[in-house]
């Protein structure tokens, strides 16, 4: 087992991020409910030894976890760079989330630690998980006084390089059950047409009159829901989602400055040991996946996820919550 750390942020107001060294994973998020009791609104394991275990590494779940060098997919096992032709990590020609061992298994180092704050950094060598490049990566997570959980990447290459990074963080305002109760808002007109293998066809589509359409906020428990895995072309507001749980009066909006977002809907969880005994039943968490396009590399017209020498990547999101 990796040796990790425990951080621990809070607020005057009854909010409470632990996070992980273990890649810069949130393990705990505590949010107060509209009768002060406080919910961990993430899925999160009971213990630190679990998220290094061969059971939950096999289920590729990502529990919380710092996702990189690549945020989603990338097709055809390789990419090309200045016609170098860099081959990936892949099952069946899908290469997720960085790897074989992506971001979220590095044991992040702490470069500061205070009440509200705490900024990890990680190395990733030239031709680490087939990506050219020594890349340095920063990540702040920052919880404010107005009940904001901030997230803000940074990073830099010596050569060039695709770089796309979110937080990985499955979220449930309940703190228990399902998710199919809550109400969704998604910012975002055009969705990504995809694959058998949920690899991108250069396509995008119009989310009016389709089942992707979440542009006014209503209950995810619709007949037409049978999850989600998609990608969620994103308007040029910083506001791209809310989620709302009447329940526990847990209101989030989530913030970005990224293009797109998959939002991703897990049928059911894996028969894991979670956090406090928690039981989750069918649709037990959502996630809201910030970043640039999925097989991105591959397609043109997407906006480009280059890192050149000398260039600063910068990526900012951020979960502000709110209490009926």
């Amino acid at each position: 087992m990796t040796d990790s750390d425990i951080l621990t942020l809070s607020n005057a107001n009854g909010i409470t991020l632990e996070l992980s060294t273990l890649g810069a994973t949130i393990t705990q998020l505590l949010v107060p409910n509209k009768n002060g009791k406080p919910i961990n609104v993430v899925a999160t394991l009971e213990n630190q030894r679990d998220y290094s275990s061969k059971s939950y590494l096999k289920e590729r779940l990502y529990l919380g976890s710092t996702v990189g060098r690549y945020a989603g997919r990338i097709s055809k096992g390789f990419f090309e760079i200045d016609n170098i032709k860099y081959p990936l990590y892949n099952l069946n020609g899908v290469h997720l989330h960085g790897g074989k061992k992506g971001f979220d298994q590095k044991l992040w180092s702490v470069q500061h630690h205070s009440k509200n704050s705490a900024v990890l950094t990680c190395f990733s060598p030239h031709m680490e998980e087939g990506y050219p490049g020594n890349l340095k990566v920063s990540l702040t997570y920052t919880i404010t006084e107005s009940n904001e959980l901030k997230l803000h990447y940074v990073a830099e290459t010596d050569r060039t390089t695709h770089v796309n990074l979110t937080n990985h963080s499955y979220f449930n305002l309940n703190g228990e059950g399902t998710i199919l109760n809550h109400k969704l808002k998604i910012l975002s007109d055009e969705y990504l047409e995809v694959d058998n293998r949920l690899i991108p066809t250069g396509q995008i589509l119009q989310v009016k009159h389709s089942r992707y359409d979440y542009t006014h906020l209503k209950t995810i428990d619709q007949p037409s829901f049978i999850g989600l895995d998609d990608t969620f072309i994103t308007r040029n507001d910083r506001l791209k989602a809310i989620l709302k749980s009447e329940s526990s009066g847990i209101e989030m909006h989530v913030y970005s400055d990224q293009p797109a977002m998959v939002v991703f809907t897990p049928p059911e969880f894996p028969n894991f040991n979670f956090k406090n005994a928690t039981v989750y039943s069918k649709f037990p968490a959502i996630c809201f996946e910030t970043q640039h396009f999925p097989d991105s590399p591959h397609h043109e017209h997407f906006p480009s996820t280059l890192l050149q020498p000398g260039d600063i990547y910068r990526q900012e999101t951020s979960f502000a919550f709110k209490i009926d």
